[in-house]
């Protein structure tokens, strides 16, 4: 093996890649404000269809703007003849992908979609194939040459097609003032999905698992409740039952230090005042930017009559997978 004919080699397709991306700078103009004008006013659905690597491409392409505020799926041009064009409507708006622009399974169906009525975006390498022309818009994504050195594999082509599909998605997620929530809420499984939307009373402990002690109660009564509850804490109350204040692992040991009789000392002398807190309908990842601010584990949740409703620590955001 020749390394270094092989480094050459690599190098010699990123810059020529590189290249065919950096030439569709070029064809961002009406032709495009167009396409994305069409695809904003589409009734339906973004239909996005494209034969070999093109299709591959376009199936990205079509995930892509689904999971950005655009709905969109793939058609597999050979299977629309076969039954699958009864999943396009009137109102569907159709993105077709072939470099060439003459390909068979893609422009076989064209007199058929055009019967529907929809409006039709090609994505070619070339203005003046029968898919081009056929089409409302054209999107040139032409290229000087493929990275593959024998001038066959599509490489160059695909690279910006995919770049060029990007390009629209993020263009109308723009225009559509699509925000990290609304991205969160078509990916709830992710942890951005789980930040953006997991609220507090999701995970929080409540009702008999909140650790909570009476200000008069002794510092003994204290680490006891914590050591039942695990969080680490325990909330301390006054006789009307609003919180006066928290006692946590770290006090504990600042009562060691100090050398104050546990059994005989109430927690309100130790324990630190107000402590922190945070409603039940914050979300999750404010509970994150709250812990990391004050370097501390664990919030008391407090409801907006600053009543006790619930506690958490760090190790329930973890295991939300919020962090």
């Amino acid at each position: 093996m020749n390394k270094q004919a092989i480094m050459n080699r690599a190098r010699a397709v990123i810059e020529t890649e590189a290249a065919a991306v950096n030439g569709l700078l070029d064809r961002i103009d009406d032709s495009f404000c167009r396409a994305c004008e069409i695809m904003l006013g589409c009734k339906g659905r973004i239909v996005v269809i494209g034969m070999g690597k093109s299709g591959h491409i376009a199936g990205k392409i079509a995930a892509t703007l689904a999971s950005t505020g655009t709905p969109a799926f793939f058609v597999h041009p050979a299977e629309a003849s076969h039954g699958d064009l009864g999943m396009i409507k009137n109102t569907d708006v159709i993105l077709a992908l072939s470099h060439s622009g003459e390909t068979d399974e893609v422009n076989l169906i064209l007199p058929l979609l055009k019967r529907l009525g929809v409006h039709i975006i090609a994505m070619t390498g070339s203005g003046n194939s029968t898919l081009a022309r056929h089409a409302d818009i054209h999107l040139d994504v032409s290229v000087e040459e493929e990275a593959c050195p024998l001038g066959l594999a599509p490489t160059s082509s695909t690279t910006a097609a995919l770049v060029m599909g990007d390009v629209l998605a993020v263009s109308l997620l723009e225009s559509k003032s699509f925000t990290r929530e609304d991205f969160a809420r078509s990916h709830p499984a992710g942890q951005l999905g789980r930040r953006m939307l997991l609220h507090i009373r999701d995970i929080m402990h409540s009702g008999e698992d909140i650790p909570c002690i009476n200000e008069q109660s002794s510092i003994s009564q204290a680490i006891v409740e914590m050591t039942r509850k695990r969080l680490g804490m325990t909330a301390v109350v006054d006789d009307s039952g609003r919180v006066s204040g928290i006692y946590t692992d770290g006090d504990l040991r600042r009562t060691l230090d100090s050398g104050l009789d546990p059994h005989n000392t109430p927690v309100a002398t130790a324990m630190s005042p107000g402590g922190k807190h945070i409603s039940p309908g914050a979300l999750a990842m404010e509970a994150v930017q709250m812990m990391q601010k004050h370097s501390i584990q664990g919030l008391l949740v407090l409801d907006d009559d600053g009543q006790l409703v619930g506690a958490l620590n760090f190790q329930d955001l973890l295991k939300a997978g919020v962090v």
